[in-house]
């Protein structure tokens, strides 16, 4: 059967869901310079919380996007790097960053007016 993103049950969805969710597009956006420690992303990606953050990872790791690597030392090390897989979103997910910082003005402009009209 052929992937169809506009079917509930098809697997591509999920796919979809997770590269898009706003959470997923900052890891791998602050992951795109190299490996990062937790307290790396969590101090780069202003109002995430723990329990989110982990969330994300984990699932970026499930669908193999990011690795992870537990260093054995004290206090523990653990490591995020993007996979392949992973690395192969960068264009996708900077251009989205570069859409979103270029047409933030006119995005803003739209919502003043919308709320003005809405009053």
């Amino acid at each position: 059967m052929k992937p169809d993103v506009y079917s509930q049950r098809c697997g591509s969805r999920q796919v979809l869901d997770r590269i898009g969710d706003r959470w997923s597009v900052l890891v791998v956006l602050t992951l795109a310079d190299g490996t990062k420690r937790y307290g790396d992303l969590a101090r780069r990606i202003e109002g995430v919380s723990q329990k989110m953050l982990t969330q994300t990872l984990r699932a970026l790791e499930r669908d193999g996007l990011v690795t992870r690597e537990v260093h054995a030392s004290v206090p523990p090390r653990v490591d995020y790097a993007l996979t392949d897989l992973g690395r192969s979103l960068l264009d996708l997910v900077s251009g989205l960053e570069a859409w979103a910082t270029t047409h933030l003005d006119e995005v803003e402009a739209a919502r003043v007016r919308y709320d003005a009209q809405a009053m």
